[in-house]
């Protein structure tokens, strides 16, 4: 079953992916929706209607200004809408309305990021969407064969009793060659940053992984949801994007032309 899901999903995921545009667009509106319900069962499971409802109003409104009007614009949408949202839970008397407000920037910000790197980067913009998107693909590898050769001292046994710090630097040295290779291929100016840029996005990965564990494990939840079979939740899928994507916008946002990396 996690084989067939994978062939059945896969292919017009990564469809959307290269053809950008309206396709991209519309993965990105899905995944907000099912991601924002996932969370908000995780952040309020005693009552989900009423928090799903006013917490999509404001993830909806990010996703759209980020769509029509682009990145800048849905950030600071981003940050008025999180304590919007706070004030709304907390006159609703939602017993969670701190972590229910926090999907705004979980959610919404890490496809605000996203989208930004696929379709606001010009010609750089796919081969820079495969660089984080391999980097965290090639952490998850990197980490399970450290953790299962080399095994060791775990990483966080309260939250996720399987992680290793092996593990953790298996998945940096991973990331490090795979970005190093996507970076190579697409002809980045100097390719040999990408092996610090791809370490930096496995930490921030394996972090994206031991959040949404600590989440799922405070509500007694193996998966975030059973929308994937065999895979768990679409949260189960993207949680090291939620956490990488975010910081690979800021490095190449923010430092990308001072570093002429790319």
């Amino acid at each position: 079953m996690r084989a067939l899901s994978a062939v059945l999903l896969g292919p017009p995921v990564l469809a959307a992916v290269w053809l950008g545009g309206v396709a991209f667009d519309l993965l990105i509106a899905l995944i907000a929706v099912l991601g924002l319900r996932e969370w908000v069962r995780l952040a309020e499971p005693g009552q989900q209607r009423l928090p799903f409802s006013i917490s999509l109003v404001a993830v909806a409104a990010v996703v759209a200004t980020d769509l029509f009007s682009g990145a800048h614009a849905a950030v600071l949408l981003a940050l008025a809408a999180t304590p919007a949202l706070y004030l709304a839970a907390h006159a609703t008397r939602m017993k969670h309305r701190l972590l229910l407000a926090a999907g705004v920037p979980y959610i919404a910000l890490s496809l605000v990021s996203l989208d930004w790197l696929r379709t606001e980067n010009g010609a750089a913009g796919l081969s820079l969407f495969l660089f984080l998107l391999l980097s965290i693909w090639a952490t998850d590898i990197g980490a399970y064969a450290a953790g299962r050769t080399i095994g060791g001292p775990k990483l966080a046994p309260r939250i996720s009793p399987k992680k290793t710090w092996a593990g953790l630097i298996g998945g940096m040295v991973s990331a490090a060659l795979a970005g190093f290779g996507v970076a190579s291929w697409a002809g980045a100016e100097k390719p040999w940053l990408a092996l610090i840029i791809g370490a930096l996005l496995a930490v921030a990965g394996q972090a994206g992984d031991l959040f949404e564990s600590h989440m799922k494990r405070r509500v007694d939840m193996k998966d975030s949801g059973r929308l994937i079979p065999g895979h768990g939740g679409i949260l189960d899928r993207i949680d090291g994007l939620i956490f990488a994507a975010p910081l690979f916008a800021l490095i190449h946002g923010l430092a990308g032309e001072w570093l002429q990396w790319w």
